[in-house]
């Protein structure tokens, strides 16, 4: 991987946002790792970069203004995206991102994103307040259908001084999700995968539920990583704000774990491969109320009888046939390696992916996360703590070597 950028023509186009300090880096990794990269960028993009040091750090004049008299083609825009392979956008702020999935072209850069058809990866970078804006969720959806890859901005201090999500990935990060992309472009190709992601949530009555914290964002990581590299998804998730952005993802919507049951059974005879990342509540309410149970003032408190739910785990691993893979998730508080070693060998899994909950930064709604995926052959990967995103490359990686 470290040669898969050689040789290639990375466009890198940077907005006007903070964020554009770390633009010079993310140009220096990208030539360090071999790639000939030319700059494009706004003009409020200057405000926070200069010129001179986006040409010394790349070797080629910036292409800063639509009819300057310094382009070697009056078309620059046409004759730049010719010579790109790969266009990067970091930062790309809430207004780029608006001009691109609207086709507005009235700068340098969004004339040039305009005709670019190639790989695009787009890194938000804004306040969290402007990322959960309604306009700016539908303009990144419509990019995202439109073959876009989001590398996702992440928590942490941010320019106004408040913490929330909305910080650009580091650099680093960037160029390797990139080289990943690259090396993996198009291996999961007419295989259909199915993956489970998020909660389920078991009634006791019409208002209340049993339920867990898992926010699914794990396996929707999955689902879009694998989704990229060419694979059919069926995605059966439980309760979660998350969208998913692949035309190639067939999601099912469940809320409770007899549901999750149903879908994946109906489904995983017709898949290459299955993972199963979704937290499924072990148990349930034995009885379920139709309306709301009103508390009692003489009683002393409310016992509910539960029952086992079934294990789609298990009972896919009775099902798996020759040919296909199993994957399974394991999230431990005490003896992590016994414990999702016996769960592998039980349930009948290729390999599974053990989270920690003494791990800072892993688990339940984080964007990040650190696993140890555990193979049937006794292997055993370490991995270290980093975005949902790569450890959903990690977890893809390691599928393709199987099937």
């Amino acid at each position: 991987m470290a040669n898969s950028l050689k040789g290639k023509h990375i466009i890198v186009g940077i907005s006007g946002g903070i964020a554009a300090y770390k633009a010079p880096m993310l140009v220096r990794l990208l030539v360090k790792a071999g790639a000939e990269v030319r700059c494009a960028v706004t003009e409020h993009a200057l405000q926070f970069v200069t010129e001179l040091t986006l040409e010394t750090v790349s070797g080629n004049q910036v292409y800063t203004e639509l009819f300057d008299h310094r382009n070697p083609h009056s078309t620059e825009h046409i004759s730049l995206k010719e010579w790109g392979d790969i266009m990067v956008v970091a930062p790309a702020t809430a207004n780029i991102i608006g001009k691109m999935a609207n086709g507005i072209g009235d700068d340098a850069l969004s004339t040039l994103l305009l005709s670019f058809r190639k790989k695009l990866f787009v890194c938000p970078a804004m306040n969290t307040q402007m990322l959960e804006s309604p306009a700016y969720q539908r303009n990144a959806a419509t990019l995202r259908q439109d073959g876009a890859i989001f590398i996702n901005s992440t928590c942490g201090e941010l320019a106004c001084g408040t913490v929330g999500d909305g910080r650009m990935a580091e650099p680093e990060d960037i160029v390797e999700l990139i080289e990943r992309s690259v090396d993996s472009e198009n291996d999961f190709a007419g295989k259909r995968v199915l993956i489970t992601a998020g909660p389920t949530y078991e009634k006791i009555d019409s208002v209340r539920f049993i339920g867990n914290f898992s926010s699914g964002k794990m396996g929707f990581a999955i689902a879009e990583e694998l989704a990229t590299r060419g694979a059919e998804v069926i995605l059966v998730a439980g309760p979660t704000h998350l969208k998913t952005n692949s035309p190639r993802i067939h999601r099912i919507d469940i809320t409770s774990a007899r549901e999750m049951y149903n879908a994946a059974t109906e489904n995983f005879s017709s898949c290459d491969a299955a993972i199963l990342s979704a937290a499924v509540a072990d148990f349930r309410p034995e009885h379920e109320a139709d309306h709301k149970i009103k508390k009692q003032n003489d009683s002393d408190g409310m016992v509910i009888n539960l029952v086992q739910n079934p294990d789609i785990l298990a009972t896919l691993g009775s099902m798996k046939r020759d040919g296909q893979c199993l994957v399974g998730f394991a999230l431990e508080t005490d003896n992590e390696l016994d414990n999702a070693k016996k769960k592998l060998a039980k349930k009948n899994l290729d390999f599974i992916v053990l989270n920690s909950l003494h791990d800072q930064g892993a688990g339940f709604g984080h964007d990040t996360n650190k696993v140890t995926i555990i193979d049937r052959d006794g292997s055993i990967i370490f991995g270290d703590l980093k975005s949902k995103q790569a450890v959903a490359t990690d977890i893809a990686n390691h599928l393709a070597s199987i099937i």
